[in-house]
């Protein structure tokens, strides 16, 4: 009986011993001698029974935060932010509910955001950019905290003065010449986790458009049609007069095939969905083929080109005043006029040798055999000629009407750019060939 009261009177000193020590630690901390404090935490925590304590690691944080806010002490303990950083992260998983803040102040809290933030200023305006990002980072992580629980009176969703500067860091950061493509992507993500956060809110103003361009452009070059849709859809929702559709164009070129590409413009187009803009880039994708891809054959080549003219004709029909859409199509006809003509000629050329190399023969059984052969081989290349007359004529019109077009809007513009200039004389040109 007496060993089992020993032991209750032993156990019970010892809780005393312990409530004495935080004792001890809050009234340093309430003395602001910090130094104080973290020899007497530093004892507690020699125990390990105390490890598996919220209680220590709160008073752990708070004395070792403020200890690495204080630019004097903290030169005296190299390791101390990161420590004070492991030990707020020990404390909120010990106590996710935050009681002990609610009883004794969230003072560390802040402690730490403030030294991540101010310090991640200095290394920002050092153009360290990889430190920078991660002393944002860390800010990020205790702001959020404080928030969420509501120990600041500002009614704030998220400190996007933080985000922004992490987000920006890592934009930087993925410059630096030492890393890799795969690196680069790296950091380039994690700038674009930190703006999502604010897209995602619908952050609109003037300054923030070039987020939701980033976050456009990082999803096109890392092939993630999800979120490009996303933010993409935000971008156009917020800023309606930015060039989005330059944005979709450049996804689908960069992340889709050809045979894709043709099936979007032919969903789209009947759907009514395509602007101006993606008419005028599907016409370049299409006449651009020819060159792009080799495995085309001519049928699949002169699809292309007629898709080509059908979607500078839609561009046109969108806004009548787009005088180089005109030529576009005016110059695509010509160019089909210009197959046709050539083959006609060279048919011509054909006769014409076929009349110069004509045999001359005096056996009358010979001459009518070979008069008949040299009569079958013209009929043959006369009705090459007859069939594409029609057709020839046809393109020669339409590339006629076209760049008729195109030189009405032109002349009417009187403040032409160098390109419409230039468009507006080769238009001449064409049409004086034509006439001619």
């Amino acid at each position: 009986m007496k060993k089992i009261l020993l032991f209750a009177v032993f156990a019970f000193s010892c809780l005393f011993m312990h409530a004495q020590d935080f004792k001890k630690v809050q009234t340093s901390i309430l003395l602001t001698k910090f130094e104080d404090a973290k020899v007497e935490i530093d004892k507690i925590m020699a125990d390990p029974k105390s490890l598996a304590k919220a209680e220590t690691w709160f008073w752990k944080s708070r004395i070792y935060g403020a200890l690495a806010k204080n630019a004097s002490l903290s030169t005296k303990y190299p390791n101390i932010v990161m420590d004070a950083d492991a030990a707020f992260k020990k404390y909120s998983e010990l106590d996710p509910t935050y009681a002990l803040v609610k009883t004794n102040g969230a003072e560390g809290f802040f402690d730490m955001y403030s030294l991540n933030y101010t310090g991640g200023i200095k290394v920002f305006n050092d153009k360290k950019w990889d430190e920078a990002g991660k002393q944002f980072e860390s800010a990020i992580f205790y702001i959020d905290i404080i928030i969420k629980n509501k120990w600041t009176t500002g009614n704030l969703a998220y400190d996007t003065t933080s985000i922004l500067y992490a987000g920006y860091s890592y934009q930087n950061a993925a410059n630096e010449p030492k890393l890799d493509s795969l690196g680069k992507i790296a950091k380039l993500d994690k700038a674009a986790n930190f703006y999502r956060v604010l897209a995602d809110s619908k952050v609109k103003d003037a300054s923030y458009v070039d987020i939701y361009k980033f976050l456009a452009t990082h999803y096109t070059v890392t092939k993630r049609e999800p979120e490009f849709k996303k933010y993409i859809t935000l971008g156009r929702e917020l800023y309606p007069n930015e060039p989005w559709d330059e944005y979709e164009i450049d996804f689908m070129d960069k992340n889709f095939n050809l045979v894709e590409k043709t099936a979007m413009y032919d969903k789209e187009d009947a759907a009514g969905t395509l602007s101006e803009m993606k008419y005028l880039q599907f016409g370049d994708l299409f006449i651009n083929t020819k060159t792009h891809d080799h495995t085309l054959d001519n049928a699949q080549q002169k699809m292309y080109t007629l898709k080509a003219a059908d979607a500078y004709k839609k561009a046109c029909a969108k806004n009548s005043q787009n005088g180089i859409a005109a030529f576009n199509v005016g110059v695509i006809y010509y160019n089909i006029y210009g197959e046709y003509d050539d083959i006609y000629g060279d048919n011509i050329k054909s006769m014409q040798r076929l009349n110069a190399d004509k045999p001359v023969e005096k056996d009358p059984k010979k001459k009518a055999a070979a008069d008949a052969k040299f009569n079958a081989s013209i009929d043959t290349i006369k009705k090459a000629n007859a069939a594409i007359e029609k057709p020839l004529l046809e393109n020669l019109d339409l590339s006629a009407d076209w760049l008729e077009k195109a030189y009405a809007v032109l002349k009417a513009n009187t403040k032409r750019s160098k390109t419409e200039n230039s468009v507006i004389n080769k238009t001449v040109d064409f049409l004086a060939n034509i006439y001619a």
